[in-house]
């Protein structure tokens, strides 16, 4: 198994992508410590890991706070020992809108757990990963961060500067034995995430939400769009050992929509 023996942090592990990565990683043998914000998700997401032979716990935590974050590591180190990847998957969209109509609210509530989260759980996860000398942090952006699309500022911004954090957190780690990469998904239409989105563009547009998720898809190279399974299969290639001289990359994938 890609994952015997390692421990892994799985943040907004209660559906989607994250429920996808954390289900992949527990059949490679990973011990999952999953987080998110509704505990009765991520509470069944970790028993069915369990019933299945696997190891995980569930964390109710919001990792745009300092004390969540502290508490997801110590309570995935308290229950395996040590955390060998990190995966910052948790994010939120936010408004849907032209820049001059957000608000510096929606703004820093993005920026917060879509990139404040990633970089405190970093912080928090590299010491151990140093001592150790071996570790992975994969963090999930968006093709949002390397294509211009409308009404996305605050996403398209928190998401870009995920991808910088990489490239920083990889340069510093390279040496130390850590590994440092990110995903960068294409339209995956069947998360909570892109239906509420689709349904925000779709009142705004006076369109409905198939037919904006159909256009969603026929802008790939391959026109369809993706799946969580798909996500979560490059999320496995990177974190395991096959990728081992990978780091400071941003994987596409996204059925061709950019190439950079």
């Amino acid at each position: 198994m890609l994952l015997a023996d390692r421990v892994a942090i799985v943040t907004g592990a209660g559906r989607g992508i994250g429920r996808a990565i954390a289900k992949k990683f527990a059949t490679e043998g990973a011990s999952l410590g999953l987080a998110a914000r509704s505990a009765n998700e991520v509470e069944e997401l970790a028993a069915e890991i369990r019933a299945a032979g696997g190891k995980a716990i569930a964390i109710k935590a919001d990792v745009s706070q300092p004390v969540d974050c502290n508490r997801i590591v110590k309570e995935t180190q308290n229950a395996f020992g040590a955390i060998h990847v990190l995966v910052n998957n948790a994010g939120i969209y936010g408004p849907v809108g032209p820049v001059e109509k957000i608000s510096t609210a929606e703004w820093d509530e993005v920026l917060a757990v879509n990139l404040r989260g990633a970089f405190l759980l970093a912080a928090l996860v590299l010491p151990q990963m140093y001592a150790q000398k071996s570790g992975v942090i994969l963090n999930v952006a968006s093709v949002a961060a390397k294509a211009a699309y409308p009404w996305s500022g605050a996403y398209a911004a928190s998401k870009a500067g995920l991808i910088g954090l990489t490239h920083t957190l990889a340069a510093e780690g390279a040496r130390k034995g850590v590994r440092v990469n990110a995903i960068s998904p294409g339209p995956v239409l069947e998360t909570k995430m892109s239906q509420e989105l689709r349904g925000e563009l779709a009142k705004a547009r006076q369109s409905d939400s198939g037919k904006i998720g159909e256009q969603m898809a026929q802008g790939t190279l391959q026109g369809r769009p993706q799946t969580p399974d798909e996500i979560a299969s490059a999320a496995l290639f990177l974190a395991s050992d096959t990728a081992s001289a990978i780091t400071g990359q941003t994987l596409n994938v996204d059925g061709g929509i950019v190439f950079y």
